[in-house]
């Protein structure tokens, strides 16, 4: 699923939850996703958070660390709260699709998004990805602004 920069367009791409012929229509949101899937390591930030994270023995499966991290950064990006990002989930595809959580039965809660968030913190791993994925931000952000002409 996470093969590639666009992989996870091209699934989405597949399996669109509604019935309209957008073709490839490109939204800033998913035009900033690509981008995001091209500068971000998000195997990179997998590698380092795995070996913090403890091993489930009982109860439902947990949900991907890839998943949890591309979750993570949505929310960070977009300036979600956990409850907001658990709706995104629930109401935009693109979301689902960037998380790779497109064929899924059930999605993250709250609580396991804002468990992820507090892993993070406490092994202090949030801080080290962000300062990596935020100057990548930035200067996409910077990049997508208009210049207007000094008068």
């Amino acid at each position: 699923m996470f093969k590639g920069s666009i992989a996870w367009r091209n699934e989405r791409m597949k399996h669109a939850d509604l019935p309209l012929e957008l073709g490839n229509r490109r939204t800033r949101k998913l035009a900033l996703l690509d981008e995001m899937e091209r500068v971000v390591p998000c195997k990179d930030f997998v590698v380092l958070i795995t070996p913090h994270a403890s091993r489930k023995t009982k109860g439902r499966k947990p949900f991907s660390t890839m998943a949890m991290l591309r979750i993570h950064l949505l929310q960070q990006w977009f300036g979600l709260s956990d409850v907001a990002m658990e709706e995104a989930l629930c109401d935009v595809p693109l979301c689902r699709e960037f998380a790779g959580l497109g064929g899924m039965s059930r999605l993250p809660e709250r609580a396991s998004i804002l468990r992820f968030r507090h892993f993070l913190e406490q092994h202090r791993l949030a801080g080290q990805i962000l300062q990596t994925v935020m100057p990548n931000w930035a200067r996409k952000v910077i990049c997508s602004r208009k210049v207007r002409p000094s008068m």
